[in-house]
């Protein structure tokens, strides 16, 4: 995992479920956004261009296949950020 994700794990939780409306304590790194939480692909897209603007960097919107899960998402920005 990127030194910058490591950091920051707990702050990427907190905006996941604020983009996802959920409740922080109901969320664990393997649950999945839309089978255990819900979530759909409009709130997905709003996840990528939210970790975008955050991190300042660029996702390819095929990544979006990877954004399942909060691992996924720590996966996905550390590629991103080298």
């Amino acid at each position: 995992m990127n030194p910058v994700v490591e950091r920051r794990t707990t702050e990427i939780k907190q905006l996941v479920c604020r983009v996802l409306e959920v409740d922080e304590e109901k969320v664990s790194d393997t649950d999945l956004f839309t089978d255990d939480l819900g979530a759909d692909s409009m709130k997905l897209i709003e996840l990528l261009a939210h970790l975008e603007i955050e991190f300042d960097v660029e996702i390819d919107e095929s990544e979006l296949e990877r954004l399942v899960n909060l691992r996924g998402v720590y996966e996905v920005l550390s590629a991103a950020l080298g």
